[in-house]
């Protein structure tokens, strides 16, 4: 690992500051994947701002029918939740499905939203749920932060603060996961929202995204049924050791079923 200054700050106002003023700087939230990739040398930045002491990005609050999260809340935190387990059944298994015991009680909400790794659980959460980003500066629907593999909407000096969910009618979250680290070889979270029904891929391509044939087909019945028939094209879809695209493909749609079947059952 190379050398670096290390910061510890105390608010997101002196986060946001000190992240504009380095050569390369970056944040250090959960730390699950940026250490990770500064120990095999493949990152190598000139400052970290830790905001692991910031308490206002930390926390889980229900206000009618919005789950708000803050970005330094642990996945663990999310999954033990029982606010978040009586309004998001969904999003607290999810959560508890990330990684190991390890990362679920280090990592974070806002570094793995920000990080936007292609095969993170998060990223179809948020997306197939239609939350909103809240960053320093402003608000971010998540249809409009998931750029690419990881790549986000979040400019110089913008910092998550936290993700606010509408509460669902129902949903659900299937993926089907890499043996050893839990990754998401494919995943897909099924919700029927108030603005409609949503579909979110995760680790299928190089980032999340969401099927509006399956969108259509489930406004019309849900019902596993309705998604059974329905194939992802493979063309720009992942392939590698884990599973070639075209079985990706078809695991899009055999996890959208199993979605369904899960929303049905509560």
């Amino acid at each position: 690992m190379y050398s670096f200054n290390y910061n510890r700050v105390k608010s997101v106002a002196e986060a946001a500051a000190a992240l504009v003023k380095g050569e390369d700087v970056k944040l250090l939230a959960g730390g699950q994947s940026l250490i990770a990739t500064m120990k095999l040398r493949l990152s190598k930045p000139s400052d970290l701002i830790d905001l692991g002491t910031i308490s206002e990005l930390r926390g889980i609050k229900v206000e009618g029918s919005t789950v708000t999260i803050g970005a330094m809340t642990r996945h663990a935190e999310v999954a033990a939740s029982q606010e978040v387990k009586k309004a998001i059944p969904a999003l607290a298994s999810l959560a508890g499905s990330i990684a190991d015991r390890q990362i679920r009680n280090m990592g974070t909400m806002g570094g793995s939203v920000a990080h936007n790794d292609p095969s993170a659980d998060y990223p179809a959460g948020l997306l197939g749920l239609g939350a909103t980003i809240q960053t320093n500066k402003r608000k971010i629907a998540a249809d409009d932060f998931f750029k690419g593999m990881f790549e986000t909407a979040l400019e110089n000096g913008e910092i998550i603060t936290a993700v606010s969910f509408p509460v669902p009618k129902r949903a659900a979250y299937i993926k089907f996961k890499n043996p050893a680290s839990r990754y998401a070889i494919v995943g897909v979270f099924v919700a029927e929202t108030a603005s409609g029904m949503r579909v979110a891929v995760t680790g299928a391509s190089p980032g999340v995204f969401r099927v509006p044939e399956m969108e259509k087909a489930l406004a019309a019945k849900f019902a596993p049924e309705s998604v059974a028939n329905i194939k992802v094209s493979d063309k720009g879809l992942n392939s590698d050791i884990h599973a070639k695209a075209d079985y990706r493909a078809h695991l899009v749609t055999v996890m959208a079923k199993r979605a369904v079947e899960a929303a049905l059952r509560g």
